[in-house]
């Protein structure tokens, strides 16, 4: 699979993810702020994706302090850190790379700038290294919950695009592949920003990976003609009691399944867990812009003037979700108890 993100010549090297599957086009950012404005504009997504890019963020932001005074460098990296979290509200991994970040600068407050410098973009790189790594033990623990000649059904882009490589729901694909089971994959379209038919279904045919792209309201049919045997999707917050923050849309989609029997998967890393919140209703929802809705590809397929509401996720209880598979095993319910262990909390 082609590279998310990575270290190039000092600067952070993005794959545009606005521009595919028309073209494939990087992004180099510089500084801080261009990881920043990579993230608030999508260049850059996923919930994983997003908590490698800010530690990587956070190693350009701390390149960029003049100084040999551990407290006037630190306040400033505090004030960068702060506003890179302000991209976007949803994905918790953003702050949990930014905090992980912070963490390994408090410790190391006794070594020289430049070594500490050189410390924080050593631990961007193993955020990045942990990241594919975690994925792959995603992979092996979900994939054993798919059969041979399974029909499987995945919501927005949770592949390797949206993480640092191979991917979290693509990455239990591609291991259930890989393991010799032949798979066949309906992606939805996923509106308005059309990750599952611009990045999911780029993915799997890169991949040689049987796939259908379906619009998000076919899903429904699919199922009652009995052409889906599993869900299987990405998140982007998960609290503690299990409920699902994920791309508007995935709510949906575990309702039509739970009415017609088929497992319900979700498939995270555990730094995507926030065990601080006790149910989804906690999580912020994300609003973004109505353009996006009522363009595509800058035509407008909406009348000048009408009002959009355009929430960019949803929160999934977790009476609707069967398991959730993470980097460490899979959670099964009662999910405060599961997840709490799987966390080693």
């Amino acid at each position: 699979m082609i590279k998310t993100i990575e270290f190039v010549d000092g600067a952070v090297r993005m794959i545009d993810q606005t521009r595919l599957p028309m073209e494939k086009v990087f992004v180099d950012c510089q500084t801080i702020e261009d990881v920043g404005r990579a993230i608030k504009t999508m260049i850059i997504r996923g919930a994983p994706a997003i908590g490698v890019a800010a530690a990587m963020g956070v190693s350009l932001g701390a390149d960029a302090i003049s100084g040999e005074d551990f407290d006037g460098f630190f306040s400033q990296l505090e004030k960068q850190c702060d506003a890179l979290a302000k991209s976007r509200p949803t994905a918790v991994n953003l702050a949990w790379g930014i905090e992980r970040m912070k963490r390994v600068a408090r410790a190391g407050k006794d070594l020289a700038i430049a070594d500490l410098k050189k410390r924080l973009r050593e631990e961007a790189q193993i955020i990045c290294d942990e990241d594919i790594a975690a994925n792959k033990a995603m992979g092996s623990f979900g994939q054993t919950l798919i059969a041979d000649g399974n029909n499987v059904l995945t919501h927005c882009n949770a592949g390797a695009l949206a993480t640092a490589g191979f991917g979290t729901a693509l990455g239990v694909i591609r291991a259930s592949v890989n393991a010799g089971k032949k798979i066949n994959v309906l992606a939805n379209e996923t509106r308005p920003f059309l990750q599952g038919a611009r990045l999911t279904v780029w993915e799997l045919m890169e991949d040689n990976i049987p796939v259908k792209l379906i619009t998000d309201s076919m899903a429904g049919h699919f199922m009652q003609k009995k052409q889906v045997d599993v869900v299987v999707v990405g998140a982007d917050r998960i609290a503690a009691n299990g409920d699902v923050a994920n791309k508007i849309g995935t709510y949906m989609v575990a309702i039509l399944a739970k009415n017609h029997n088929i497992p319900f998967y979700v498939a995270a890393p555990i730094s995507t867990l926030d065990l601080s919140l006790a149910t989804g209703e906690e999580i912020p929802i994300e609003e973004r812009s109505a353009d996006e809705v009522t363009t595509i590809n800058n035509k407008r397929m909406a009348p000048e003037g009408a009002k959009v509401a355009h929430p960019a996720f949803d929160m999934t209880p977790n009476h609707l979700v069967t398991a959730i598979i993470t980097d460490k095993g899979i959670a099964r319910p009662p999910f405060v108890e599961t997840l709490k262990k799987l966390a080693g909390e």
